[in-house]
């Protein structure tokens, strides 16, 4: 699905009386979520699922077929972790 299906289904879900609208809706979540996600802050939707951040230590790795190395500084990458009523509705 691509994000322009996606503001189209928001807009049908939702209510919304243009497309506009629900383009703003979405774009209103993604800013918070990353500005939450920006600050380390995590962000719990009951039964939908938690966004947060994780930090990941630095790495160094060979490249296969190679010998060239890498070397993979430390970072923090965000997370998702989905909700028991998304799982079960996925599940059937």
């Amino acid at each position: 699905m691509t994000k322009a299906d996606f503001v189209e289904l928001v807009k049908e879900q939702g209510g919304y009386e243009s497309k506009a609208a629900a383009e703003k809706a979405v774009k209103a979540f993604t800013d918070a979520v990353t500005a939450a996600l920006v600050k380390k802050e995590s962000v719990s939707l009951v039964g939908f699922g938690t966004f947060s951040t994780a930090e990941v230590a630095a790495k160094e790795g060979k490249v296969p077929g190679t010998n060239k190395t890498y070397k993979k500084p430390a970072h923090t990458a965000p997370k998702f972790k989905f909700g028991k009523t998304i799982k079960d509705a996925v599940a059937g």
